[in-house]
């Protein structure tokens, strides 16, 4: 078998030289994984408290009771709708109400809504 020299390998076809590179890179990756979950995770020596802790990190917090008062919720918007709310927010800034938020505006503007002054076909 004849040996393959530098610009044979040259002349490999791209779609074959990005195989053998991709197989290359994984394999490095690959041991470089393995080691990292044979020394932390699966560590015999290691008690689990420690396996995924490096000294000096704190613990997580427990859960804590989520608040009743309140629910967080995802609306949708134009986008042009809310550039106007982060416009009116802004300007609520300027003018001094520094707790201005998207939030506070839209409450706000539902305390403030007269039902009988809503077009129709909304």
């Amino acid at each position: 078998m004849a040996r393959q020299t530098r610009g044979a390998a040259a002349k490999q076809e791209p779609a074959q030289a990005e195989a053998t590179a991709r197989r290359g890179i994984q394999s490095i990756l690959a041991d470089d994984v393995d080691d990292v979950l044979r020394e932390t995770f699966f560590a015999t020596e290691v008690p689990i408290g420690e396996s995924t802790r490096g000294p000096g990190l704190r613990r997580a917090k427990p859960p804590q009771e989520k608040p009743e008062h309140y629910k967080v919720i995802c609306i949708s918007f134009y986008t042009e709708d809310l550039e106007h709310l982060d416009r009116v927010v802004k300007d609520l800034k300027k003018l001094g109400h520094t707790k201005a938020n998207r939030s506070a505006v839209l409450r706000e503007a539902m305390r403030q809504l007269d039902l009988t002054k809503v077009p129709r076909g909304l």
